[in-house]
């Protein structure tokens, strides 16, 4: 049987997704946020070793007709479970997160990857292009 195993450290803030349960066969780090810390904490004692659970038993698996209920339920169409990473992506890029910190907190392989996501934040280079400005200030450009 398929069994889910990772591990978290609260104080620390942090959890991992062992490599034996990763995609690409490569342990991952997860920094734990302060909404990620206020769950787990709320899950202490429901379970001996799952922090999540269903009727008391551990959730094992994701994908399931509970998942397709719940997104019928929002009347979300054709959303599978990986779009939630899509999602998170988009908007940590939509918010200034630099394409090498999310790629480090997505756990992507490549940067390439994560670089189809970079079109999501035309602000953010337009302040990097801005540094150019700042540079050429009082300069003069002209040749006279």
């Amino acid at each position: 049987m398929f069994k889910i195993r990772r591990s978290a450290d609260i104080a620390r803030r942090v959890a991992w997704i062992h490599d034996d349960q990763a995609k690409a066969g490569k342990p991952i780090h997860v920094t734990l946020n302060a909404t990620a810390i206020e769950t787990l904490t709320k899950q202490i004692g429901k379970h001996p070793k799952s922090v999540f659970t269903y009727k008391g038993k551990p959730v094992i698996q994701v994908n399931t007709k509970a998942w397709y209920k719940a997104v019928g339920r929002a009347e979300l169409e054709n959303f599978r479970w990986h779009d939630l990473r899509h999602t998170c992506a988009s908007w940590l890029t939509q918010s200034g997160v630099p394409l090498n910190v999310m790629q480090e907190m997505g756990a992507w392989e490549s940067a390439e990857m994560v670089r189809r996501y970079a079109h999501l934040a035309p602000e953010q280079f337009s302040q990097h292009a801005r540094v150019v400005d700042d540079m050429l200030n009082g300069i003069n450009l002209t040749h006279q």
